[in-house]
């Protein structure tokens, strides 16, 4: 029997009101987000934001292991490889395929972003990529002791996108450009702290929470009902820190905020790369940290760079369409898919990276990836 990748649920609650639930799953890949529950997704958060009965919408994973683990990179290298076999020489199927790919999953994501009902993600275990575009999407982002989340699109030579460009450039100081370049790994108190997450709850309420929302009274006006789930989300975050304030680790990001501002606070990118890749710190993640800008593309070190400074000041809208120019010319000039080949596919870790270093980085190259190729 064929597995359903999305489940989807109408939770009766209160006055006769529904709550829409949407479960990705495929758990043996961490619910990687396919196109196949892209094209479930959009309809059905149409159905429920036309449907007067759905008052609010809950999005989370299948298992205790991930929300997300990102985009179905694996399915698009494929699909990719098949049509490269059948026109060796043609740079522009892989154009096409990333195209199609990439213009839906943003459209889902901006379509999370305006959503005119309250939306909740319960993002616990792991957060990545095209996880992460879906999370910031949601009015409501709930983390958990198990939560990881990180951008690590360097490791596969592509860059932050999911609407990175806008929701990186709004975190404290330049942490935004240090995730991005790095990679590293954040927890829930750094979801915090970022302004990436909204509250948190231990992983064992996801269940009882679904419970107190199912016996609110809601008002059927999506005003009223998102103060309502705020307030709720609020005194129920609130509780559970008192109660276990040890299950809310130490937030890493804010106790190396200062060291992270020093080493991205620099003059151009040369500079940065050096402080971060010449890190001499005993602290693991930071080192973490510095390793993965050192063994990750270099062409994707300078288009981050690139990328965070030209979208400063776009809206989400351009954002998308801006990401999707680049993201597409990423598949073309073949960057992404030896990234995804060495990382994931043959997993030789030894990816053959177009360019030595980032100071070979031809600059026509970063250029190009602004130019849309249709």
């Amino acid at each position: 029997m064929t597995q359903d990748v999305v489940l989807f649920q109408e939770i009766p609650l209160s006055n006769g009101y529904l709550m829409g639930r949407a479960t990705l799953n495929h758990e043996k890949s961490l619910n990687a987000l396919s196109r196949e529950m892209i094209e479930r997704l959009l309809p059905q958060l149409q159905q429920w934001e036309d449907n007067p009965q759905v008052v609010m919408v809950w999005l989370d994973g299948a298992g205790d292991r991930a929300f997300c683990a990102g985009g179905n990179v694996v399915q698009v290298y494929r699909d990719m490889v098949a049509a490269r076999a059948e026109a060796p020489t043609d740079s522009l199927p892989d154009a096409r395929l990333a195209q199609e790919y990439f213009s839906l999953e943003y459209e889902l994501d901006l379509r999370l972003h305006t959503f005119p009902k309250p939306l909740l993600c319960w993002a616990s275990g792991v957060v990545m990529g095209g996880g992460m575009g879906l999370m910031q999407g949601a009015r409501f982002r709930v983390v958990t002791e198990t939560s990881r989340l990180a951008m690590p699109e360097i490791t596969i030579g592509l860059y932050p996108d999911v609407g990175a460009s806008w929701f990186l450039n709004r975190l404290p100081g330049k942490t935004g450009l240090f995730l991005g370049l790095t990679g590293a790994q954040i927890n829930a108190a750094d979801a915090l702290f970022c302004g990436l997450a909204d509250r948190f709850l231990p992983n064992s309420q996801h269940d009882a929470l679904l419970e107190t929302l199912k016996a609110q009274n809601w008002y059927g006006e999506p005003r009223a009902d998102e103060q309502l789930l705020s307030q709720l989300l609020r005194d129920a975050s609130l509780q559970a820190i008192a109660h276990e304030p040890d299950l809310l680790a130490e937030s890493l990001v804010r106790k190396h905020l200062d060291r992270i501002i020093r080493l991205t606070d620099q003059a151009d990118l040369a500079s940065i790369y050096t402080s971060i890749t010449q890190l001499q710190d005993a602290d693991p993640w930071l080192q973490k940290a510095a390793t993965t800008l050192k063994q990750g593309s270099p062409a994707s070190a300078v288009l981050i760079y690139e990328q965070l400074r030209r979208a400063k000041h776009w809206s989400l809208a351009e954002t998308f369409e801006q990401e999707l120019i680049v993201s597409t010319n990423c598949c073309r000039y073949g960057e992404f898919q030896e990234g995804v080949r060495a990382l994931l596919i043959d997993k030789d870790r030894q990816p053959k990276w177009r360019f030595e270093d980032i100071a070979t980085v031809d600059p026509s190259y970063i250029r190009g990836h602004f130019v849309a190729p249709w």
